[in-house]
């Protein structure tokens, strides 16, 4: 996994040739500042290393990673690519979690707008790449139980899988984030940055309640809390992972989210309320959603 995580920091490396020059004007890349409240941040265990990067370009407003190296029993990779709120682009997000017994693996180009209602969002950037989806599915089968609250940050093109770490494993997945994070490079570069201010807003309540929900409900939260202790995680979530929570709108997570309000008022630490999950891919071979789900 270590491999993996050094060639997926070294993305310019995917633009070989022509690609390279395809690309050099819109990923020209700045160094971010986001990186500075969390760098000085240490494991309690005193041994595993966590590393943070971030950077800036034309149309990404956060390009960053987090990963976290615990030697044979640990190995976390969390990359995500945040749009300027001009654009209505998918997040690209890939996170890879490994132990010495499994690997559990997202990579997505995670949509802006909820494409199970939204079907002209859904046409403007998954239709094409179904062909791109469907062959990872195959490479790389579908991980079992997802709820239904998460998979609505989810596109049709989804990797959601776990598998025994190996080597074939391990080399397929880089394969698929490379072909994934070309995928999102070409949308781009097509992307035309809107001057509407309504639209922009739209864009920019759309990522709030996106960074809100993963915010607040990540499956890493409690691997980080066990790591850094309950502050440094919740620093490297807002401040870092996810930000923009606190600066892109004012609504709360139960404003985004009321089903999980407890009669306190305090939020439902469940990841799901609602009970439904989904153990198959729910989406047909075109993007069609079809799912049955099971309580």
């Amino acid at each position: 996994m270590d491999s993996l995580r050094l060639r997926v920091m070294q993305f310019p490396c995917f633009l070989e040739g022509k690609n390279r020059s395809k690309y050099r004007k819109s990923m020209k890349l700045n160094v971010g500042p986001h990186e500075e409240r969390v760098s000085n941040i240490q494991a309690i265990d005193g041994t595993t290393e966590l590393n943070f990067l971030s950077f800036e370009a034309s149309k990404i407003r956060m390009m960053r990673s987090m990963y976290i190296d615990g030697g044979d029993s640990l190995q976390v990779l969390d990359f995500a690519v945040f749009p300027k709120l001009e654009c209505d682009l998918p997040i690209f997000c890939a996170n890879f979690y490994s132990n010495p017994s499994m690997s559990i693996i997202v990579l997505d180009l995670n949509p802006l707008h909820n494409v199970i209602t939204d079907t002209n969002y859904k046409e403007k950037y998954y239709r094409h790449l179904m062909p791109l989806g469907l062959k990872y599915a195959e490479l790389l089968p579908w991980g079992g139980k997802l709820t239904s609250e998460s998979l609505r940050f989810f596109s049709p093109i989804v990797i959601w899988t776990r598998f025994a770490p190996s080597q074939q494993k391990h080399d397929i997945l880089f394969e698929a984030f490379k072909d994934y994070f070309k995928a999102w490079l070409d949308l781009m570069e097509e992307a035309v940055e809107e001057t509407d201010d309504a639209r922009i807003m739209l864009n920019m309540e759309a990522q709030h309640r996106y960074l809100t929900w993963r915010a607040e409900k990540d499956p890493g939260h409690r691997m980080l809390k066990n790591l850094i202790g309950e502050a440094g995680a919740k620093e490297v979530l807002k401040s870092f992972l996810f930000n923009g929570v606190d600066e892109l709108g004012s609504k709360k997570f139960l404003d985004y989210f009321p089903e999980y309000e407890l009669g306190d008022g305090t939020v439902n630490e469940k990841r799901s309320v609602l009970g439904k999950s989904f153990d198959k891919r729910p989406w047909d071979s075109t993007g069609q959603f079809i799912a049955s789900s099971h309580h």
